[in-house]
């Protein structure tokens, strides 16, 4: 693959930036050729030096097969990354030396864009849709009880029409070709002062732009949230490569004085954060008809929609659960036949470092400030004084929703359970599994599902598998790698060239599994890269006893770890199935000894055996207890094949191995009961698509696992335990402010208590890691515990009040909650 200007660049940079960190009789030649990268070829990676980096972004082949294969031909790949803000005359049609002065201004002007390329006469056709019309009746009946008295009736609907026409106008977008092209020019000159290179795939780009000119069908871009600039940045990627711009469906935060205005002519549209933002609490039916009325008056007219799933920018760093309602009316819109088809992009961005810096003061309780024009303002003029480094955008492989829609029509949509009817059971055996069984067996029986509550189960999917697919196209950042390292590999501090051979590993390691990376160069310049841009979360010291070497440490106060968690948040996914296979190693051992110790039985933990099966079923049962924090697989993909390939991807690095010569001393035990009895549907392994005859089933058969006491495979054995740890800390401290509930309590008040709970046994050194109390997770873990059971919320007086629920009053079982967390911890 071939490397751009734009990564040369950041190469270059990372030298000069490099220059602070090193002591003035440092070797001239490290920089090109570290001596600790020469003997990394001995290492257990060996295998995956110099790889390729892999190309993402293919279509889902079980849900869209047809997808998969349209738009994509084996060059595509070899097409290479590009640096979109990297300019000049060779860009244009004209040459000399005017051309390269004036390229910027060359460059806007030819590209294509004009005023018949977008919507035309909306909100007359919008206010003349049926469905719209319906809800200016009904609304005006409602609302004014003299609207049924004849004569009266007009005078009514024309005031409810005015009201519409108000909202309408509150709403749409009103693009101008000649301001996009004015926009393109600024930002070419804003995003090269601040940023060093913005990367795409030019493969990516090439089946967007044959989607958008062969396809006569809209396409919806679906990008993941993370900053403000993603406005921007995807209309003026979309720009440069003469495509058209979409209407990008905005909050309502954002219709401020003035920038309204420039937002609205660039394809904004605002629309309310909660759809029901009425007084009396009811549902709002002329907002949600205009809004209907709007998207799909914009799709009938083959305008390009761009919709953010998550609703918000992510505080975390990981995406945040899918909010589907705009999908659901671009779903809606299409099996109604108002259009033929659409072609749905997901998108991922990657940062390595966000404009906004961080969200430290959201996630130390304080809130959300409101948007403003001096806000915005002042932010520009931040952004101008600072360097945020490299961007990368990956626009996957555009697929069909009519194929998608079809393919969830063939297959059987099983009823979804809670998680409190999933795990419950099992945390404190209040229920029998036969008897959940049974419960499951009826529901097989009458497999049927009301059509309203199978389409939102199909929708609900959709938004999902496309976060997904967004979020694992993301390309890994410099920051991303260096974050992780220093929070969960070298905690207490590391010298530079070791941080760099695990740097250098990890990057390997990232490429191995087919995710890829948002950054080239000689490894030693992008960590130094790396560590300019993490700026006050890392504290460089002067070694005296390793040659004069620097020491890289993690700053070790609340707002320092909170946003080095934020960075390293950004390669979660990547190691989320491994993490949860070593928790669950760590939980079964647990388990097996309190098992031998009852025997009588001798033995260490690592002389014990772990069944496959008994380990998998831990993993499924942690990752569900874990559903709000990160998806472990698409909801095509089966729980088991996850776990299966990490626990055989495990076996391949030596940090597991099969102990086949202890597997026919062993039995299960007369108490254990068989695998599809243990757990209800969402634990289930087997897939509805799977035969009975499948060549599958020879790995079915349950085998015994020993953990490697090799010093680099516990080491990376720990690391994985030690990615979760922070997660597995909040929800415990959750369970342990639990007991405190001993009356029911406002649900703001109780989660400003839990937060301050956390944040102090973070400051007390009771808590190992202090991004335990960041204010995503305490949100997290009360969503969790009401999805569990654990905790009954009520609404009386439009406050809504929190309570333990029936199950949980025993204090017991509040105990087998919190030992169940623990099991799975690291201490």
């Amino acid at each position: 693959m071939e490397l751009s200007d734009g990564l040369l660049l950041q190469v270059n940079n990372g030298e000069q930036g490099a220059s602070r960190w090193k002591q003035p009789n440092d070797d001239s030649d490290r920089s090109s050729s570290p001596s600790v990268l020469r003997c990394v070829a001995s290492t257990w990676k060996e295998g995956l030096l110099n790889r390729k980096r892999p190309f993402v972004g293919r279509c889902c082949h079980s849900c869209t097969p047809q997808s998969q294969e349209r738009l994509f031909n084996p060059s595509i790949p070899s097409l290479g990354l590009r640096n979109v803000i990297y300019i000049n005359e060779t860009h244009t049609r004209q040459r000399g030396w005017l051309a390269r002065r004036l390229s910027y201004v060359l460059f806007v002007l030819e590209r294509d864009v004009h005023k018949d390329m977008f919507a035309r006469n909306v909100v007359d056709n919008v206010l003349n849709n049926s469905k719209v019309e319906s809800a200016i009746v009904e609304v005006a009946t409602e609302s004014e009880p003299a609207a049924s008295q004849p004569g009266q009736e007009h005078k009514v609907v024309s005031k409810v029409r005015r009201k519409a026409r108000g909202f309408l106008q509150e709403m749409v977008a009103n693009i101008s070709p000649a301001f996009i092209r004015l926009t393109g020019w600024a930002l070419l000159k804003l995003f090269n002062g601040f940023f060093w290179s913005i990367q795409i795939h030019k493969g990516q780009l090439e089946m967007v732009k044959r989607a958008a000119t062969e396809h006569n069908v809209p396409l919806v871009f679906l990008p993941v949230h993370k900053s403000h600039i993603d406005y921007l940045l995807i209309t003026f990627i979309l720009f440069c490569h003469n495509i058209k711009a979409p209407h990008i469906a905005a909050g309502n935060n954002l219709n401020i004085p003035i920038f309204s205005t420039l937002i609205r002519k660039l394809g904004g549209f605002f629309i309310r954060r909660k759809l029901d933002e009425t007084r009396d609490g009811k549902k709002d039916i002329l907002y949600r008809s205009l809004l209907h009325a709007y998207t799909e008056e914009l799709l009938r007219q083959q305008q390009f929609l761009e919709v953010y799933l998550e609703g918000t920018r992510s505080r975390s760093g990981k995406p945040s659960p899918a909010r589907a309602g705009m999908l659901s009316i671009v779903v809606d819109t299409l099996c109604t036949g108002a259009i033929a088809d659409v072609l749905v992009v997901p998108v991922g961005i990657s940062y390595d470092r966000i404009i906004e810096g961080n969200y430290n003061s959201e996630q130390l309780g304080k809130p959300k400030k409101n948007e403003s024009l001096w806000g915005v303002a002042c932010g520009v003029f931040r952004m101008l004084r600072k360097n945020y480094g490299c961007v990368r955008v990956d626009f996957t492989q555009p697929f069909s929703l009519k194929e998608y829609l079809d393919t969830q029509r063939s297959r059987h949509i099983p009823p979804t359970l809670s998680l409190e009817q999933t795990l419950v059971p099992t945390i404190i055996s209040a229920q029998p599994d036969a008897v959940l069984f049974e419960v499951q067996e009826e529901e097989q029986l009458n497999p049927e599902q009301p059509d309203e509550l199978c389409r939102r189960q199909v929708i609900a999917n959709l938004a999902k598998h496309v976060l997904f697919t967004a979020n694992k196209s993301s390309a890994i950042m410099s920051t991303h790698i260096v974050a992780c390292l220093l929070l969960y590999r070298h905690r207490q501090g590391v010298v530079l060239s070791k941080l760099v051979e695990d740097f250098f590993n990890m990057k390997e390691e990232i490429l191995s599994r087919d995710f890829d990376l948002g950054f080239s160069g000689n490894s030693e310049d992008v960590v130094m890269h790396a560590l300019h841009l993490l700026g006050n979360c890392v504290n460089v010291t002067s070694s005296a006893n390793r040659n004069g070497e620097f020491t890289i440490a993690p700053n070790h106060t609340v707002p320092a770890l909170f946003e080095l968690n934020f960075y390293s948040n950004g390669l979660f996914h990547v190691f989320i199935s491994d993490a949860i296979i070593a928790c669950s190693v760590l939980a079964l051992q647990r388990e097996l000894v309190v098992e031998s110790e009852l025997d009588q039985k001798p033995g260490g933990s690592s002389s014990l055996l772990l069944s496959q099966e008994r380990l998998i079923r831990k993993a499924a049962g942690l990752s569900h207890f874990l559903i709000n924090e990160v998806a472990v697989a698409p909801p095509c993909q089966t729980i088991y094949q996850v776990f299966h390939d990490a626990v055989t991807r495990l076996i391949q690095y030596g940090v597991l191995y099969v102990a086949e010569e202890d597997q026919e001393e062993l039995s299960p035990s007369p108490t254990e009961e068989p695998w599809p009895k243990k757990f209800p549907e969402p634990l289930s392994w087997r897939s509805d698509e799977e035969d009975e005859d499948s060549d599958f089933g020879e790995e079915q058969r349950d085998r015994y696992l020993k953990v490697s006491v090799s010093s680099e495979h516990q080491e990376f054995f720990v690391f994985l335990q030690r990615l979760l740890s922070p997660v597995l800390e909040a929800y415990s401290g959750a369970a342990i402010f639990v007991h405190s509930l001993s009356q029911p309590m406002a649900e703001p008040e109780y989660t400003q208590q839990l937060f301050k709970y956390l944040l102090t046994r973070t400051e007390r050194g009771v808590a190992a890691y202090g991004e335990s109390a960041t204010h995503y997770l305490v949100k997290n873990t009360m969503r969790t515990f009401k999805e569990l059971g654990v905790l009954k919320d009520r609404r009386e007086n439009q406050v809504t009040t929190l309570e333990l629920s029936s199950t949980f009053l025993p204090q017991a079982n509040r105990n087998k909650l919190l030992q169940y967390i623990l099991g799975f911890t690291l201490l």
